[in-house]
């Protein structure tokens, strides 16, 4: 074999990998992609359940501080455990033992969600316990992403995410679907003291349903299914001619103000979708006089259909560039589309909303204004401004938030993008945690006046400042090759090998 780099073409891939590693490689790839539908669809599933299935627990005298609590338990448990995890699988080479120890956890914190009932008088506090497990376990997601760029070479990177990306949407989209299709199973029979058995119901449907599949996770992770084989940083050092991985992958300084504009941005993009997202069952059954069962059906519904219109928007990103400025795109497609769906869930009815019966406390039938009395003072949400409202986040939020990704990478340059990555994802899970917050602090005692009112103004607020700088939202330019580098014969000795052992560089 020749060591030129003029004949490099199959000497390289022969030199990375043989074709039987390539197939064990791409079916490693697919089972992260399970993963992340897995755990996107952990996510999901529950959304429009947690309330009313809190509620029943607490036989009818939950809070929607007690809701907040239980939702922005799971985002902050990711966000605690994701640097941990990261660690872990830098200081130990790899993925898998991470991987699998995170999904045991996730299969007990689902058992533990589907037999709520057994924790009772402390229900609430045994699905903060769940709900945490689950954010923990979710921390996984990152060891995945970090494997996927380590596992994938250059010229396959591009399609690698958008298929990570795709997985994740078919979660956000399977789960709230399961979620409806459990609904004809009921709300169940009423609890009573002492009930231990394990229960099968609409709201502990989720929870079953979670720990089966992460139980088919595990299996997946097995050693005779999955194998790590990771090629990037092998695939820099020999395109580039360095003795080293390090060598190949020294980094340059980032645009700071451009970088931190863009993750806060994209704190703003994530707050404003989780808050629609948590708060959707229950300002539907205030506003609409819904029943809970009313509420988790057509939520479920409308959560599904307009996570196809996130899928149909994820796959129009592309031809749309080509047409528009994608710092435009994010601009006038994303955050200006978001913050209309704010103002559209502003109340603007020419009556209030349906109040219910006066010694209604919480959930379901109508306003309570016992324990929200701004029900007696707002007007009320009608249904067409509810569903444009929706329909604009469904198509700002994944246009938004795939182009601040796409973007930023471009800002941070041909550098390893690792950390920074990690910072932009720290932003989305204390997004995820403080907006169920906001519900209990804000919702509950303001009204959805305030509500929607605080959001649009935080996301043109963050147009603005992506407005101001713009013009360093631009990709920087790329590193120029070394000096007669077509001509640099590579070291066959060092060559050979293709499953070599290389440094540990973080990604």
């Amino acid at each position: 074999m020749s060591c030129e780099r003029g004949n490099e073409g199959p000497a390289l891939e022969e030199e990375l990998e043989s074709a039987a590693q390539r197939r064990e490689r791409w079916r490693s790839v697919y089972v992260i992609y399970f993963t992340m539908f897995q755990m996107s669809l952990g996510f999901s599933i529950v959304l429009t359940g947690v309330w009313p299935y809190l509620d029943k627990l607490e036989g009818g005298s939950s809070s929607k501080e007690a809701l907040g609590l239980a939702v922005g338990a799971s985002p902050l448990g990711q966000l605690i455990a994701s640097p941990l995890l990261g660690l872990w699988a830098n200081r130990s080479g790899g993925a898998r033992a991470p991987i699998l120890t995170s999904l045991i956890v996730f299969v007990l914190a689902s058992l533990l969600y589907a037999n709520l009932h057994m924790a009772r008088p402390h229900a609430h506090r045994a699905m903060l316990v769940a709900r945490t497990l689950v954010g923990v376990s979710s921390a996984n997601v990152a060891v995945a992403r970090s494997y996927l760029s380590a596992a994938t070479r250059e010229s396959e990177r591009t399609r690698a995410v958008a298929g990570l990306s795709l997985a994740q949407v078919l979660g956000f989209v399977v789960g709230p679907a399961l979620q409806a299709a459990a609904a004809p199973l009921g709300p169940g029979e009423a609890y009573v003291e002492s009930d231990l058995a394990p229960r099968l119901d609409m709201y502990t449907a989720p929870g079953w349903i979670n720990a089966l599949l992460g139980t088919v996770n595990i299996v997946l992770f097995l050693p005779f299914c999955f194998k790590e084989r990771k090629i990037a940083a092998r695939e820099a050092m020999i395109a580039q001619g360095k003795d080293t991985e390090k060598e190949a992958l020294k980094a340059l300084k980032p645009d700071l103000v451009s970088s931190w504009t863009l993750v806060a941005a994209f704190f703003v993009l994530v707050f404003n979708f989780v808050l629609l997202e948590t708060l959707a069952t229950s300002l539907t059954m205030d506003q609409f006089g819904w029943s809970k069962r009313q509420a988790l059906e057509y939520m479920g519904a409308l959560m599904s259909a307009g996570a196809l219109l996130a899928c149909a928007v994820f796959a129009l990103i592309t031809p749309l560039t080509k047409l528009f400025e994608e710092r435009a795109l994010l601009l006038w497609g994303g955050f200006l589309l978001t913050g209309l769906a704010s103002i559209l869930c502003i109340p603007w009815g020419p009556y209030g909303p349906p109040l219910a019966p006066p010694e209604a406390r919480e959930a379901g039938g109508g306003c309570p204004a016992r324990t929200q009395p701004w029900c007696l003072t707002t007007r009320g949400l009608t249904l067409p401004q509810f569903f444009l409202g929706y329909t604009c986040v469904s198509i700002g939020y994944p246009l938004g938030v795939t182009l601040i990704q796409t973007i930023f990478s471009k800002v941070l340059g041909p550098r390893p993008q690792g950390v920074w990555m990690g910072v932009l994802t720290g932003a989305g899970c204390i997004a995820r945690a403080l907006g169920p917050v906001f519900v209990a602090t804000v919702y509950a005692r303001r009204g959805p006046d305030a509500t929607f009112g605080a959001t649009a103004t935080f996301t043109f607020c963050a147009l603005v400042a992506l407005r101001l700088v713009y013009a360093r939202l631009s990709p920087r330019g790329a590193a120029a090759p070394p000096v007669a580098l077509e001509l640099r014969p590579l070291n066959c000795d060092k060559a050979t090998a293709p499953t070599a052992p290389t440094a540990n560089v973080e990604h």
